[in-house]
């Protein structure tokens, strides 16, 4: 059975550098025979989790599209988390859906999770940040773990991964799901 592959990408820029890696990605797994699910948080409304706690008795308050896309996370075998880094953690986008998972997150089990992640800086060591934070939130999902990275330092502009390896990992990475 093939497995399905939900691909977040949280670029604010739709055809931004980290959102054309996930299609890279997209490819490699395609052509190993996945099933795959783009998802851009560009096109979605999300809103911030208010610590209201109504999810405790029943379904969230807030009438937008993260209960869609936390259901689809569930349901998914392979999950790729696309970001830009903004000041040396995930974009806002990202934060705000995994923080809507809040009471749904122990459903979001046995995970292969992989990371996609882009930014002006130079310096590599610099993704240490989001990775953490990705790593923590993989941590949440029991029986989930990280399969696998793709990070790209040195692109900024919209368009400058097309001139980098990058694309080639992405597309290879896609490959081992």
């Amino acid at each position: 059975m093939p497995k399905s592959v939900l691909i977040i990408s949280a670029s604010p820029r739709v055809g931004g550098n980290s959102d054309i890696l996930c299609d890279y990605f997209a490819q490699g797994a395609a052509g190993i025979g996945a099933q795959i699910e783009k998802i851009s948080l560009a096109d979605k409304k999300i809103g911030f989790c208010t610590g209201c706690y109504a999810c405790h008795s029943g379904a969230c308050p807030q009438k937008d599209d993260a209960a869609d896309i936390i259901g689809k996370m569930q349901k998914a075998d392979v999950i790729v988390l696309a970001t830009p880094v903004y000041f040396y953690t995930m974009c806002a986008q990202l934060k705000a859906l995994i923080d809507r998972s809040v009471m749904v997150y122990p459903n979001i089990t046995g995970k292969k999770m992989y990371f996609i992640m882009t930014m002006a800086d130079t310096a590599p060591d610099n993704f240490k940040g989001t990775i953490e934070a990705l790593r923590g939130f993989t941590a949440c999902c029991e029986g989930s773990s990280v399969a696998g990275m793709v990070c790209c330092p040195g692109v900024y502009e919209k368009g400058e991964i097309l001139r980098t390896s990058a694309l080639q990992l992405a597309y290879e990475t896609g490959r081992t799901v």
